[in-house]
């Protein structure tokens, strides 16, 4: 039975681990195979690391890196950055890693998405859609290179051609909520929930079990991901590597889906 994910998201810069908010000012909180470490003891559902340089530098993934990710991780790796090929795809994969995600190589060459499909599988193929809302607008349009370049397409067309094209997920990371931890965009996430039929996980703004739970309530069942909730503690945000309990997320899940 399919049932919610609540996946930690891990950013990667000159191989360390770092937050940003609002996709600038990243700071750099420690280790990714420390934190890989830490997820394991506490069972986290899956994992999603982002090499948030690689494509803004045109530079090939860090496969070295990647594989010691993928032999640390027990848990399903999602891995992006840099990926521009079906065959840096299908090498990824070989390395141990159960998906790949691409966002700016997707967007500029939609056929690649098909492409990939066809070598790893729909189901190993995940499509970042980073978004950002329109002035003056409800509507919200997809950036690529790290926020910096606006396709002037909104989230949902983008995720109905997506989908079409052969990717398994996708996901929509809110970059006004990234790094402030003050709440996901649950309107959009509910609209894109009912536009597609593959899955989505929701990025960009988590700051609470809470806030989780008002995803999940709101579109069943979905991925709920975050990442400065994982790796803060407290208001003057230390970095403290956490995930909630089996409980608590047991009942978060139960408690969320009791009321769809």
């Amino acid at each position: 039975m399919l049932r919610p994910r609540i996946i930690p998201c891990l950013l990667i810069q000159d191989g360390g681990l770092v937050k940003t908010v609002k996709f600038k000012d990243p700071k750099y909180v420690g280790d990714p195979i420390n934190a890989v470490k830490i997820f394991n003891e506490k069972e986290a559902d899956e994992l999603i690391v982002i090499d948030i340089d690689a494509t803004v530098n045109n530079v090939e993934p860090n496969y070295q890196q990647i594989a010691k990710l993928a032999a640390e991780c027990r848990m399903p790796l999602c891995y992006g950055g840099g990926i521009r090929t079906a065959e840096q795809a299908k090498r990824i994969i070989a390395l141990g890693v159960e998906k790949v995600a691409i966002s700016s190589a997707a967007l500029e060459n939609p056929g690649l998405i098909t492409q990939i499909a066809e070598e790893i599988g729909s189901q190993s193929v995940v499509v970042v859609l980073d978004h950002k809302s329109r002035l003056l607008s409800k509507s919200s349009d997809v950036w690529t290179h790290n926020g910096t370049r606006n396709t002037k397409r909104s989230v949902l067309d983008v995720a109905l051609e997506v989908e079409k094209l052969g990717a398994g997920e996708i996901v929509i990371n809110s970059i006004d909520n990234d790094g402030r931890m003050k709440g996901y965009d649950i309107d959009l996430a509910l609209k894109l929930r009912e536009a597609v039929h593959i899955p989505i996980t929701v990025l960009g703004g988590g700051g609470s079990l809470e806030d989780m739970r008002s995803v999940v309530a709101a579109c069943g069942v979905v991925g709920v991901a975050a990442g400065s909730f994982f790796v803060f503690k407290g208001s003057y945000r230390a970095v403290l590597i956490s995930y909630p309990s089996a409980h608590q997320k047991d009942e978060l899940i139960y408690s969320a889906l009791r009321t769809q």
